[in-house]
């Protein structure tokens, strides 16, 4: 029976989960989980709205905010959230600064910046000073998602010492520029006279959207239909690979910075009928996390097989890597990537609208 343990120790990935909500930081199960193994947690609109749909656990702070218009309560609703899972994860954190070198690698939850910005820079900017300011954790990481008006922004949140978790990465070409707004915003932190160490970041690469998009561009029985999606990701962490060992990256990294790890994001199956750990098993690599929803999380625990990685084998990799040369013309995956981030910016708004007006109905039941 394999364990969340073991794909650290063994492995080398760290898995998160992909949820928080207010009930299981008051009742333990974010704890039994980090006792489990869980390293850090991540969020979003999306989940804080489920949260706060499902859940009583918000009504008394709900209430003793309702002075707060409705996205300055959510904002101190997400701020506790996160600080108090923090404080959670704080020990994870401690120890995995002097865990083979892996400088505070661990122990982070995440806090993404307000959809309403995925395109406006300085917003952003400001969004995540303020952010990280107002959760006032050492193990806190602000969500900067990878648009092209995301990207100076998550330099300049690095170079002034933010921990940075970068989402909505779909494509190896945006991936790539996502690896030069890391180097150039440590290389800012480095000139300010920062402390490299304490700076943290991820690269969230979403999986599971590519194959839906893609398949539906494939006729029915093609081979290649549930394979583009970790294809992307071998190649993807080919390019991480590779650019860790660049001179420019090697001498941040000879002064005590950490590696940007690649992240594996949206790991559940959307297709039922392909297996339920088709990102799972196939993304175990050192230096990697994995995020998963806590569906996800129970079945790997029940038949998780890290064995099965496409990654960590070189001749694996490229052979996985060799389908996304036969899309076209077919398939154009600049193109179906460049609609995944429009659609994942839309979706990651509307979720955020529809949080704030589970909100507002909440302040109006709990009066």
């Amino acid at each position: 029976m394999t364990t969340l343990n073991d794909l650290y120790d063994v492995h080398g990935q760290s898995p998160w989960i992909d949820n928080i909500r207010r009930d299981w930081l008051n009742d333990g199960t974010l704890a039994r989980l980090v006792r489990e193994g869980v390293r850090g947690v991540t969020s979003n609109p999306s989940i804080f709205a489920k949260a706060l749909a499902t859940s009583s656990a918000y009504d008394d702070a709900v209430r003793a905010h309702s002075e707060l218009d409705t996205e300055a309560l959510f904002e101190a609703l997400a701020v506790t959230d996160v600080r108090d899972a923090c404080d959670v994860l704080a020990t994870v954190h401690d120890a995995s600064r002097s865990d083979a070198g892996r400088r505070h690698r661990d122990g982070y939850v995440s806090l993404e910046v307000s959809p309403l910005l995925a395109r406006d820079t300085e917003g952003t900017i400001a969004a995540a000073r303020r952010l990280f300011a107002e959760v006032g954790r050492p193990n806190v990481m602000i969500k900067i998602p990878a648009t092209r008006e995301g990207l100076p922004a998550i330099t300049t949140a690095l170079g002034a010492g933010i921990n940075v978790n970068v989402t909505l990465i779909f494509s190896i070409e945006r991936y790539a520029e996502v690896l030069n707004a890391w180097v150039a915003g440590l290389s800012a932190a480095r000139a300010a006279g920062r402390d490299l160490t304490a700076i943290a970041s991820v690269a969230s690469f979403f999986v599971s959207r590519v194959d839906v998009a893609v398949d539906a561009l494939l006729p029915e029985g093609d081979g290649r239909r549930g394979t583009v999606a970790n294809a992307q990701v071998a190649a993807a962490y080919g390019l991480y690979l590779e650019r860790m060992a660049r001179e420019d990256v090697t001498g941040l990294l000879d002064e005590g910075a950490q590696v940007q790890r690649p992240l594996w994001a949206s790991t559940s199956t959307k297709n039922p009928a392909y297996n339920d750990l088709l990102y799972v098993n196939h993304l175990v690599a050192p230096e990697t996390v994995n995020t998963m929803p806590e569906a996800t999380l129970d079945a790997y625990l029940d038949h998780g097989d890290p064995t099965q990685s496409l990654l960590k084998d070189p001749a694996r990799r490229e052979h996985a890597v060799a389908v996304l040369a036969t899309l076209a013309p077919a398939v154009d995956l600049d193109v179906v990537t460049t609609r995944l981030e429009d659609e994942g910016v839309a979706a990651f708004a509307a979720s955020y609208h529809e949080l704030l007006a589970t909100l507002k109905a909440k302040v109006v039941a709990t009066r």
